[in-house]
């Protein structure tokens, strides 16, 4: 099977985004041969640019199947195509919920997104939804699936000890690590920073290592006492499922699915908005991290079947079925394919 990922390909730090790579790698394990499109410039009339290029990339290239990340790259695809090729196409987070500015606020220019994803679904052979919350636009859910991005555990691996002497950061502090862009309003980095002061700690550091590889970001998350999330909204978000995979204790706001995946896991815990709320959680997660260390998230990640391995499983099932390939056929791994 030949399969081209249409994504958004406007981030100067990763041309391809850590997920969409890890996605596409962990399918190539399968056997699942994987080519990248990417979509450049911003907005509907700037994706729009891409139905021509894509289409001549298609005259040039045959595929099985097109899978495109985000609702824009959809309407690209299915412009690009016209239906000679079988689209799936997966929500991200802002195509089906709006982009968040606040608690249950949505800016109201973003709904536009929500609209084309409605649209969209008639053109496509299947939908996959990162979360539970993404699925309030889909409305045709005999062609639904939830699978959220799963992780690479070979990649977020367990360093004992930490790695504070390779990033330089002091044996003695206690360190509550933020990931997200500190200018994005949804990341919401005013809430720990808010917190931190309430709790009036001054060996608490709040560290926010913004931008940092993806190699780093396994080292941070080794080292750090406390991760948090603070987000107003997300889908399924991968660095909730990153910090599990290193075992490291967190304060999380109940944003896309992120209080599923920590739920009932012992150092992890999942905070309001309310500054008080916050460090409230916050303090108990690093008395756990002073008197336990490690949680064990990396156990519950394979419990709930997010490894990259099962979820890959998860994903060539659905391409499968966009194809039209029976039960029989899936277990026997024997097909044929319509291509372009």
């Amino acid at each position: 099977m030949k399969v081209l990922f249409v994504f958004s390909g406007n981030s100067k730090q990763f041309p391809i985004s850590p997920f969409t790579k890890s996605q596409a790698d962990s399918l190539r394990d399968r056997g699942i041969e994987v080519d990248y499109f990417p979509i450049v410039g911003k907005g509907g009339l700037n994706y729009l640019k891409n139905v021509g290029p894509l289409r001549q990339h298609l005259k040039a290239h045959r595929y099985d199947l097109i899978h495109a990340h985000y609702s824009l790259c959809g309407w690209v695809a299915v412009l690009a195509t016209l239906g000679r090729l079988p689209v799936v196409v997966s929500l991200m987070g802002d195509d089906a919920q709006g982009t968040f500015s606040g608690n249950n606020k949505v800016n109201f220019k973003s709904r536009y997104l929500i609209l084309l994803t409605r649209l969209l679904q008639p053109f496509v052979r299947a939908i996959i939804s990162k979360s539970a919350n993404l699925m309030g636009p889909v409305w045709r859910k005999s062609i639904a699936h939830i699978i959220p991005n799963g992780v690479r555990l070979e990649q977020f691996k367990l360093y004992p000890g930490g790695c504070r002497e390779a990033l330089g950061l002091e044996k003695q502090k206690k360190y509550v690590l933020f990931l997200g862009n500190p200018t994005d309003s949804n990341k919401n980095i005013a809430l720990v920073q808010s917190a931190a002061q309430l709790l009036n700690r001054p060996d608490v550091q709040v560290l926010n290592p913004y931008p940092v590889t993806h190699d780093q970001v396994v080292q941070y998350l080794n080292s750090a006492d406390v991760f948090v999330l603070c987000s107003f909204g997300e889908g399924s978000p991968n660095v909730v499922k990153e910090a599990m995979c290193c075992n490291c204790p967190m304060v999380v706001t109940p944003a896309g699915d992120a209080a599923w995946v920590v739920e009932n896991t012992p150092g992890c815990f999942v905070a309001g908005y309310e500054p008080a709320d916050f460090a409230q959680k916050l303090q108990l997660a690093l008395d756990f991290a002073a008197g336990s260390g490690r949680t064990r998230g990396r156990e519950r990640m394979l419990e709930l079947g997010l490894d990259a391995e099962a979820v890959a499983r998860k994903i060539e099932s659905v391409y499968r079925r966009a194809l039209g390939l029976s039960e029989a056929i899936i277990e026997q791994k024997q097909y044929k394919t319509e291509v372009f």
